[in-house]
């Protein structure tokens, strides 16, 4: 099962250290989320994590970046919910609910369906889905490869979410949380704990 992580909102000291540790440790995929923040910290991001990354690296943001860098591609969400004019490449998006994935997979390289359980990163952000429903969708075949489970997922629940048959598993709250940019003296926790996900999600 694809594992695949989505950065924090803010930028921090260390984050290029981290998602390049992250990528030699095995992870498949970065999702770049920075809402309602400058291109230029985006940009600084990118030139401080190596070249051979880029096209592992998906941008919520400044979709100009994916050429400029040679990302793997652009995700749709409220925020920003259309491709650019000509646009050609990898798309995914977000979803939230059962007929959204339905109505949309289809025309995407996958998307995110969420909230699966209550958000870890997000205050009140509660899940709207029973076990019963997933297995429904399960069933009908609107969970499948191409559907990325995203919301509250942590070591506990990531084997129920492989075996609701997600394609994969998007990561923020649970692995970021482990990590203070303002105490901590190394991010060996982050590490750790992502590979004992990968270990899970392998």
């Amino acid at each position: 099962m694809k594992l695949i992580v989505v950065t924090p909102p803010t930028f921090f000291v260390e984050e290029d250290k981290i998602i390049t540790a992250l990528f030699e440790e095995g992870l498949d995929i970065l999702h770049l989320r920075k809402p309602e923040t400058p291109a230029m910290y985006s940009e600084r991001l990118l030139t401080l994590i190596p070249e051979k990354y880029h096209r592992r690296i998906v941008t919520h943001e400044h979709f100009y970046l994916k050429e400029e860098y040679n990302l793997m591609g652009i995700h749709l969400n409220a925020r920003n919910p259309n491709e650019p004019h000509d646009y050609a490449g990898h798309v995914s998006c977000s979803c939230h609910s059962v007929e959204e994935v339905k109505n949309k997979k289809h025309f995407y390289d996958y998307v995110f369906m969420s909230p699966i359980y209550d958000s870890i990163s997000k205050v009140n952000y509660y899940s709207t889905y029973t076990a019963e429903e997933l297995r429904e969708a399960q069933k009908a075949k609107v969970i499948d490869s191409k559907v990325i489970a995203l919301g509250g997922i942590n070591a506990d629940n990531l084997l129920e979410i492989k075996d609701f048959g997600f394609g994969g598993a998007a990561i923020l709250g649970d692995l970021w949380n482990r990590f203070d940019a303002c105490s901590d003296q190394d991010y060996l926790a982050v590490i750790r704990h992502f590979k004992k996900l990968k270990k899970l999600a392998d």
